[in-house]
């Protein structure tokens, strides 16, 4: 489809001119799904509305949201636009919770997420000629692939080193002399650690800039990754639903909220409560519809990530803060509401902890009970130290969350490090 040809640069465009894409965007967007997909035909008549209804950018908000529960209950292809024979590639989520979500792409839908993802590395201050080092999981999680087509669209030479096998990754890192790698944070962190276990300095090595997305993280996490390896972290943002990473990235000059690529994906902010648009600047649950999407059109997809929207800086598109955590995430604890990266803020902050951590929920009475477990460093790992952290961490928690909690500060390398994505939250109500 040629109107979504010179998309390259776009992201230097003028808020007019943006306005006037997503509005023509939108409107094949919604007729597409409506037109293809007998899920949004179903869902925009019961609502009453018509893909002609959209007259202007406001008008989305007379449409249906998405919900993650809609894609499962499609699974795995009804939500697809296009005939089998026109997808060029299946990816999906690891189905944790329930069936996988199922997402499909076009050789198109492959050509603009690959532009998608080298914006986000031009941003972060990667040029062509750059090696990246790809640390994100390949296969059908959406991470490893996303990376590398954008790496290799940005003129970058690409290492599929995926995740895991931690030693050969460092070698790797060592004598290939990358200039970038894209990570989770968390698995970032577990190479710090390996790479002091292993007698190197990460500070030493060639990285310059590493793109972290996957799973939320703070300022502090940032601060310490960046200590620990001397390098620029900047942030990237995506799922599966939307199309992968790439959604949005951090210019590494600013550091100050993902950029999204508006002419490509629509961005709203809602009340999660009443589903409410809200004004941009205030916290709510971030919405997306996609605008260029074949395969897999995504209509006022509730993300449930929790955020706000801010104007552009460096770009005049819209940036989101970073992500504070997830709606689904959230732990409701004797009736507060808690994030784990409340959490993390805490221990990153205390130069006795490493910043690995978890928390578990139980109820084994009547009330909840909610258990924060971290690790402290060697020099504070004797039985008094990680007593006197622990309580004091508690009373920060305490101060910070309006919640009591149970604090286990465990010794040195007590806490399993993250290959991939980290699992900050176990709930364990549910077992007797």
């Amino acid at each position: 489809m040629t109107m979504f040809s010179g998309i390259n640069g776009f992201e230097k465009s003028s808020r007019n001119e943006i306005e006037a894409v997503q509005l023509e965007r939108m409107k094949w967007s919604l007729k597409h799904a409506y037109d293809n997909v007998p899920f949004y035909r179903t869902s925009f008549d019961a609502a009453g509305v018509h893909p002609d209804d959209l007259t202007c950018l406001a008008d989305l908000s007379k449409f249906p949201f998405t919900v993650k529960k809609d894609l499962r209950d499609n699974y795995p292809f009804g939500l697809f636009a296009v005939p089998q024979e026109k997808l060029s590639r299946i990816h999906a989520s690891s189905g944790t919770t329930g069936k996988p979500t199922v997402v499909g792409y076009t050789a198109q839908d492959i050509d603009v997420w690959a532009e998608a993802v080298a914006r986000c590395i031009r941003a972060a201050g990667g040029r062509e000629g750059d090696m990246v080092h790809v640390a994100f999981g390949y296969g059908l999680f959406t991470g490893g692939l996303g990376a590398h087509y954008g790496a290799e669209r940005a003129g970058c030479t690409v290492v599929p080193a995926s995740g895991g096998a931690t030693e050969s990754q460092i070698t790797i890192i060592q004598d290939f002399k990358p200039r970038i790698i894209m990570v989770t944070p968390s698995y970032m962190l577990s190479l710090a650690d390996s790479f002091e276990k292993m007698g190197l300095d990460p500070r030493e090595t060639s990285l310059e800039i590493a793109i972290h997305g996957a799973e939320p993280w703070t300022e502090e996490m940032r601060k310490e990754i960046e200590q620990r390896f001397d390098l620029k972290a900047v942030d990237i943002y995506g799922l599966s639903e939307v199309m992968g990473p790439g959604v949005g990235a951090e210019y590494a000059e600013t550091q100050d909220g993902l950029t999204i690529w508006e002419d490509l994906f629509y961005p709203e902010v809602i009340d999660p409560e009443t589903g409410e648009v809200l004004p941009d600047g205030e916290e709510g649950e971030l919405v997306f519809t996609s605008l260029c999407k074949e395969a897999f059109p995504i209509i006022r997809y509730r993300t449930r990530d929790l955020t706000r929207l801010l104007p552009g800086s460096v770009s005049e598109m819209r940036r989101i803060s970073r992500i504070f955590g997830r709606s689904d995430d959230m732990m409701i604890i004797r009736g507060v509401n808690v994030f784990p990266t409340q959490i993390e803020e805490i221990i990153c902050k205390d130069d006795r902890l490493t910043p690995h951590y978890f928390c578990e929920i139980r109820r084994p009475h009547v009330m909840d009970e909610l258990t924060v477990v971290t690790e402290a460093k060697p020099e504070f790992s004797d039985d008094h130290n990680r007593s006197h952290i622990a309580e004091e961490l508690k009373k920060h928690i305490k101060n910070l969350c309006g919640v009591s909690t149970k604090v286990d500060v465990r010794e040195p390398n007590g806490i399993p490090r993250s290959v991939g994505k980290a699992q900050r939250v176990f709930d364990f109500r549910h077992l007797k």
